[in-house]
């Protein structure tokens, strides 16, 4: 019962929004790219996607900054909020426990409330879909993650068919 109700209420979020709700089929999306809300967007649905949400929307790139410095940022991005840090001395990445008030921090700069929307976009869509759950679970409603990340999914700089900065979208180094 309460997974049926689960679904009626995803579903009728997906309907009060207007726009793309999903990339692609659900089913084709990868397991490790799927996230709880089931909003996503492919790197070339966010441009025209931002646009009709004026005002009402925030993109984040949940990279850390070592990686932007490196690989560049989408030029659309309104704030870099890493979703994963380094703790202490130990040189594995982390959930950073400061993400989700980093993001909510950028909104009310913005001047937006936790129903407004928010695209997340790391290299390869798979973090930014874990840090899609975890502003899902603080009570974010519309938390999109771009499917195919800023690089794609192939090795050593992403597939030519995939990813923001594949596919020509506009970006800079920051």
């Amino acid at each position: 019962m309460i997974h049926a109700l689960r679904v009626v209420a995803i579903a009728a979020a997906l309907l009060s929004l207007n726009g793309p709700c999903s990339a692609t089929d659900v089913s084709s999306i990868e397991a490790a790219k799927r996230t709880t809300l089931g909003l996503y967007l492919t790197s070339e649905e966010v441009p025209p996607f931002l646009a009709e949400k004026r005002g009402h929307s925030l993109f984040v790139d949940v990279r850390t900054p070592a990686e932007l410095a490196s690989t560049g940022v989408a030029t659309l991005v309104d704030a870099n909020v890493p979703s994963l840090s380094l703790a202490g001395a130990d040189p594995t990445l982390q959930p950073n426990p400061d993400f989700v008030a980093g993001v909510e921090s950028r909104m009310v700069a913005k001047g937006l409330g936790m129903d407004d929307v928010v695209v997340l976009i790391c290299r390869t869509g798979k973090r930014s879909s874990q840090a899609a759950n975890r502003l899902a679970a603080a009570g974010f409603s519309h938390v999109y993650t771009v499917v195919d990340g800023f690089m794609g999914d192939g090795e050593g700089g992403g597939e030519a068919s995939s990813g923001w900065r594949n596919k020509g979208l506009a970006w800079r180094y920051p």
